[in-house]
């Protein structure tokens, strides 16, 4: 089997704790990283001790490589654009880190060089592939929950933060942290090219600096479930990721465990609309109310947005560059993405301090 040669840009939270740890682990059997560049010289020790690779300051060091096939990018948020388009524009395949850009126009440009020089261009999305995600994606189509009217997904807890995520200036803020995750997979489920209507309100509650840490944001489009998705520093009884209500039935989910229940319409009669004053058998009113057959479903997930779901992205990465198999995160969907946070942004403007 061949193996792949990596170069990791950036070897910070992410590139080290995220991309370091899945190349370094036993689930990897498909890359070799070979160069890792950061501007600190102490994180490129740490780097040529974990792996015994070759470590730069300055990543034009290896833009003229001929020896790399897969480059990571693993920056800051700001830089995720014109670090990417630099090894775009000279011909490597790359995984930029979300978020993708700042801009939808940066993501298209970053589309486009990917295309003019034949190489690949993926974001990691590995959320997309959480186990607690692949299996709601398979509760929605099986159809028991019935047509859906409202897919609630929270990002949310209780924490004061005081890093560069707090800047805006750094391209910070948890809608650009934290939300790629949900809303990558809110526009999965809407399922649709067109742009959302978006209402949505950011703030600043807890953390230190000039970037939101909280997000409500409504997605709604004629025909499609309310999408409301919220990310939020400052709820400390966060106790579902997802809330999900159907005409059958509904979902709550957290990242580890599933819980649903539904009716089977086929095991009931249907009642008739019935526009006179309900009463009972002595003539007492009465309310609708039925016992339903319920059936009520637990599910224990494994496995993370951290672990088996990074091996999972990085396989499809593989197997595109091996066998052209389909990308699953494709750039054109997570430019979509960007267009929303954009709108969101558009809609609530915050003053730039730092």
């Amino acid at each position: 089997m061949k193996k792949f040669r990596v170069a990791i840009i950036g070897y910070g939270r992410s590139g080290q704790d995220i991309h370091g740890k899945f190349f370094a682990s036993e689930n990897n059997d498909k890359y070799e990283v070979v160069a890792v560049v950061d501007a600190l010289d102490f994180r490129r020790e740490q780097a040529k001790a974990r792996f015994g690779c070759e470590v730069f300051a300055d990543y034009h060091e290896i833009l003229d490589r001929k020896d790399i096939d897969l480059v990571v990018n693993a920056t800051y948020s700001y830089q995720h654009y014109p670090v990417a388009l630099d090894f775009l524009k000279a011909g490597f395949n790359v995984v930029s880190e979300k978020p993708f850009a700042v801009h939808a126009d940066d993501c298209q440009a970053m589309i486009d060089a990917a295309a003019e020089n034949n190489v690949m261009l993926c974001v990691f999305q590995q959320s997309h592939f959480a186990p607690y995600a692949k299996r709601i994606r398979e509760i929605l189509a099986s159809g028991v929950l019935g047509r859906i009217a409202m897919i609630k997904i929270q990002f949310s807890g209780w924490a004061r933060r005081w890093d560069w995520q707090c800047s805006q200036r750094f391209g910070g803020g948890c809608l650009r942290n934290t939300g790629p995750h949900p809303f990558e997979q809110a526009l999965d489920l809407l399922d649709s090219d067109e742009m959302p209507q978006v209402v949505s309100r950011l703030d600043i509650v807890n953390s230190y600096g000039d970037a939101e840490d909280f997000c409500k944001a409504l997605l709604l489009m004629p025909g499609k479930p309310v999408i409301d998705v919220e990310i939020s520093s400052c709820n400390a009884y966060a106790d579902f990721t997802y809330n999900i209500q159907g005409q059958y039935g509904s979902l709550k989910a957290t990242m580890a465990a599933i819980d649903y229940k539904y009716y089977n319409p086929a095991d009931v009669e249907e009642p008739k609309l019935n526009l006179e004053s309900l009463r009972g058998a002595n003539n007492e009113p009465r309310y609708c109310g039925e016992t339903l057959p319920w059936k009520v479903e637990h599910e224990d997930l494994t496995g993370s947005a951290f672990d088996t779901a990074v091996k999972a992205y990085y396989d499809n990465i593989y197997d595109h560059l091996t066998t052209g198999a389909e990308l699953v995160i494709k750039p054109a969907k997570i430019k979509q993405m960007i267009a929303v946070m954009e709108e969101i942004h558009r809609q609530n403007p915050l003053p730039e301090k730092y």
